[in-house]
Formats: structure tokens, C-alpha cells, sequence
């Protein structure tokens, strides 16, 4: 009876972790099958008198540390100036306001069409800043960038001629990285992204199948913005949330892979935290406004449903891997290895669930882009370890996702070109689950040895390097927050003490 109490949680966790891992085969796969619509056309440059008017818009908030560099590089972009308008949209309440304004004043003065708007509050965070630019808006087209990505000066010219078909609402670019090689914390970011953009997104637009505007590094259609509804901020991913009405309304989105728009990750755990925990909140927050409805439309096949399923539920893996780990260690007691039953139900699942699917899609993201699959393989293991430590903070945010109340909009502290951190920093909650965690994993590994389940033993310390990286790395950098805080405090002979500038999440 405590076997099967144990071992029926244990397996129904186990076997949604493997639906999720067999989805990513399938994009894999519809990836392979789709090949032939890779990538879109060729640009096809048009004259200058046929070009749309294009309206930049750069939402802000709190960016002194990289203001000077996104300004610069987008006035670098290669467009007729009488078609082309910069708006900077400026929630700031710290000195971005004077800079950026002046910023603006000096690109006006070397003749680039240039607005600053700021807004006295901020309802509705990026998705109300986004909305209320629309209103002064001069173009048709309406290109959005966050404040840590450089567009090339060749991106308008790359993708405007898309919309020439009537019916393409929305243009997306793929993301590049500007500090992969950072940390391993960084080089696992990049291999995610890599995942979703040089996978999921070629897949599901080569097959058909709806994907989203990721927020920036990419160009609407206003006409398309406006019938969709608008930018709402009733979640916290306002770019899926418009992407999916906007699709379902007709239109259609065009993915292009070979158009690269560079940016900042992370580079601290606390910030990435910060980063996913917004993420994870406001695609389970769209998913509970937007699902039902999608799912019975049945103007949509099915494909395209049971894919908006899936593309909008990914977040629920975290509180699965929890539950997971939580339930290895019981399951590893009570489930002898001398058992062939033990070994079809425990370690043959974990070894084929957890590496599998993820291995073939993320040699796949890294082949497709001329980078080395072994590159990959290599860090897999930290991955899934950096995954697995997530879960604890990104099961808090499925839960709050659920609920109804939006919650603020926390953007990532960017570093920019300084050699060190910049002035924000994100704050997160105590890791004091992942530490308990941490503890029990150990425990499991243990457990895995002395029981002879050697094929779980890997898969146990996998749990024990994301808990434990998580723990350290979050404790660590707020004691090293703490005292560089402490150092900023002015001597009388210089003056007050400088302001706490934390962002909390």
C-alpha cells in the first residue's frame, strides 16, 4: 500500500514530464518535415518611394546603463529619414528621464525624427506605454525593441516587404546574444533561447501553427495591433497575449530566422529569477484568458489548437519537476533495485524523459545556427540541473498565474558595456525551499548508490547541482548587493548616503 501511495503521484508526474519531453520531439520532427518553408523569402529590397512608414518604438523604464547605447544604434538604421520616427516611451522615475531627453533633443538637432513621451504613472506597465505611444504613432508599422537589444542597420529594409501581403500582421526576427560566453549561467540561457527560437519558432511557423511576438526584435502592422483589440494588460506577456488574438483574428506572422537582433542576458541569478518568473506568470495568466477560447474555435484545425495548448501551458513543467524531485527520494526506498519493475518504472523513465526529447531539440537549435551539437551536449546537464533549481520560485509564479489579480510588471536589470553590475539589481525571495531541496536530492543520491539504482543516481544529482546553484548563487549575490551597497554609503565628507535601488520581484 505505501509503494503504490508513493509510486502513483510519482508516475503521473513523470508521465506529463514525458508528454512535454515527446511535444518537443514533435516540433523536432514538424521541423524536419517543414523543411522545404525555410527560411521565408529572400528580402526583396524596394525602392525608397514604396516604403512604408515605420514608427521605433522603445519602451522604458529605469535604463540608465544601456539608454546611450540602444538610442545610438537604432539611429543607425538604414531607412529615408522622412519615413522614419523614434518614439522613446519613458516610464522612468530616476536621471533616464534628463538623459534621455536629452538624448532625444540631440538626435533631433542631427535631423533623425525623434519624440520623447513619458507618462507620470505606470498603469498597465509595458503593454499601457506601448498603447498610449500608439496614440502619436506617424507609421503604419510599429517596430518595438526593449532596452538591452541592438538592432542592425539593415533590420526595416529586411523585413518590411513582408507586409506587402495584406494579410501579415506581424514580422518576428530571431535573437541573438551579445554575452553568451559569459558564465555557464549565460551560456545555458542562449540554449534555451536557442531552443524556443531556432525550433519552436521555425517549426511552428514552416507547419502553420500560431507563435508569438517575443516582445521586442520585431515589427507589427498597426491596422493589426487595433483589430486585435489593442495592447491589454491583464497578463504580464502582453506580446503573446496580442499575438494569439491577433492570429486568431486572420492575421498572419512571419518568423525570420536569418535576421539576427543581438541582446543582453542576464547575467545574474537573481535577474534571470526575476526575468522567468514574469515570464512563467504571465504565460499561465494568458493561457487562463485565452485557451478556452482558442481551443473551441473551431475556425482553427485541430493542430493549431493542440498546439496553443502546449505553447501556452510549458510552465506547468516546473511544478511537475518539483514534485518530481520531492517524490524521488521515497520512491527510490521503497522500490527495490533486485525489482524489474523498478527498473522499467524508475530509471529507464528518468534516463528516457529527461534527456532524450531535450538532447535531439537542443542539437538541433544549435546545428541549425552552424554551432557545435557536442556545444550542446555539453551543457544539457546544466540545463536541466539550472531548470531544476528554477522550479521552486517558477512554481510560485503558476500559482499566482492562476489567480486573477495581474501583478506588476518587474523588468530585468540590465548591465550593458560597464565591467560591472549595473545600478539595479532584481531582489527574489529567500531560496530557502531550494536549500531543503538541495538537502533531500543529496539524500536521493545517496539512497540511488547504497539501493543499487546506479541509473537514477546521475538523474538525482542533476536535482542536487540546480537546487545548489540556485541556493549559492541567490545568497551569494545578495551578500555581495549587500556590501557594495555598504561602500556606496557616502563618508560625512562627501555627502549623504546613496540610494537603495533594488528591484523587487
Amino acid at each position: 500500500m505505501t509503494t503504490l501511495l508513493i509510486a502513483v503521484p510519482y508516475l503521473t508526474v513523470l508521465l506529463f514530464l514525458v508528454l512535454y519531453g515527446l511535444h518537443r520531439s514533435q516540433l523536432v520532427w514538424l521541423l524536419w518535415k517543414h523543411r522545404a518553408e525555410l527560411p521565408p523569402a529572400p528580402p526583396r529590397q524596394l525602392p525608397d518611394g514604396e516604403l512604408p512608414h515605420v514608427t521605433i518604438q522603445l519602451p522604458l523604464f529605469n535604463e540608465p546603463d544601456v539608454l546611450d547605447r540602444l538610442l545610438e544604434c537604432v539611429a543607425r538604421i538604414d531607412y529615408p529619414r522622412e519615413k522614419f520616427e523614434i518614439q522613446v516611451l519613458d516610464d522612468s522615475t530616476d536621471d533616464t528621464r534628463e538623459r534621455s531627453k536629452a538624448k532625444v533633443a540631440d538626435l533631433v538637432r542631427r535631423g533623425i525624427d525623434a519624440v520623447y513621451i513619458h507618462r507620470t504613472d505606470r498603469t498597465g506597465y509595458k503593454a499601457g506605454a506601448l498603447d498610449n505611444g500608439l496614440k502619436y504613432a506617424k507609421g503604419s508599422l510599429i517596430a518595438v525593441f526593449d532596452a538591452d537589444f541592438l538592432p542592425q542597420e539593415s533590420f526595416l529594409r529586411t523585413v518590411v516587404h513582408h507586409f506587402a501581403d495584406p494579410k501579415v500582421g506581424c514580422v518576428q526576427a530571431r535573437w541573438g546574444h551579445l554575452n553568451r560566453e559569459t558564465s555557464i549561467l549565460t551560456r545555458v540561457q542562449a540554449l534555451m533561447l536557442d531552443g524556443h527560437h531556432m525550433v519552436e519558432n521555425r517549426a511552428r511557423f514552416a507547419a502553420g501553427r500560431f507563435f508569438n511576438f517575443s516582445g521586442t526584435g520585431g515589427i507589427w502592422r498597426r491596422e493589426a495591433i487595433g483589430a486585435a483589440g489593442g495592447w491589454q494588460h491583464d497578463t504580464l506577456t502582453e506580446d503573446l497575449d496580442l499575438s494569439y488574438r491577433a492570429q486568431t483574428a486572420g492575421w498572419r506572422f512571419v518568423y525570420r530566422e536569418d535576421h539576427v537582433t543581438p541582446a543582453e542576458l542576464p547575467e545574474e541569478v537573481e535577474a534571470f529569477r526575476a526575468q522567468q518568473f514574469r515570464w512563467a506568470k504571465g504565460t499561465v495568466q494568458t493561457a487562463r484568458k485565452l485557451l478556452g477560447k482558442v481551443w473551441n474555435d473551431k475556425s482553427l484545425s485541430f493542430d493549431v489548437r493542440l498546439e496553443a495548448v502546449f505553447h501556452m501551458t510549458p510552465h506547468f513543467a516546473y511544478p511537475l519537476m518539483m514534485l518530481l524531485a520531492v517524490f524521488l527520494l521515497p520512491m527510490l526506498l521503497v522500490m527495490p533495485v533486485s525489482d524489474p519493475l523498478s527498473l522499467l518504472l524508475v530509471d529507464i523513465p528518468l534516463m528516457i524523459g529527461s534527456t532524450g526529447s531535450l538532447a535531439t531539440f537542443y542539437v538541433v537549435a544549435e546545428r541549425a545556427q552552424g554551432r557545435s551539437a557536442m556545444g550542446a551536449l555539453r551543457r544539457l546537464p546544466w540545463l536541466l540541473a539550472i531548470g531544476a533549481g528554477m522550479s521552486p520560485y517558477l512554481t510560485k509564479a503558476v500559482w499566482e498565474g492562476l489567480q486573477a489579480e495581474t501583478g506588476e510588471f518587474v523588468r530585468t536589470p540590465k548591465k550593458g558595456q560597464s565591467a560591472r553590475p549595473g545600478r539595479y539589481r532584481a531582489r527574489t525571495i529567500l531560496p530557502l525551499v531550494e536549500m531543503a531541496l538541495t538537502a533531500e536530492s543529496l539524500a536521493s543520491v545517496y539512497t540511488a548508490l547504497t539501493t543499487k539504482h546506479y541509473i537514477a543516481a546521475p538523474f538525482a544529482m542533476i536535482f542536487v547541482m540546480g537546487f545548489g546553484f540556485v541556493s549559492y548563487s541567490v545568497i551569494r549575490e545578495r551578500m555581495a548587493a549587500t556590501a557594495a551597497a555598504g561602500r556606496r554609503v557616502e563618508t560625512p565628507a562627501t555627502g549623504t548616503a546613496a540610494a537603495d535601488n533594488s528591484v523587487a520581484a
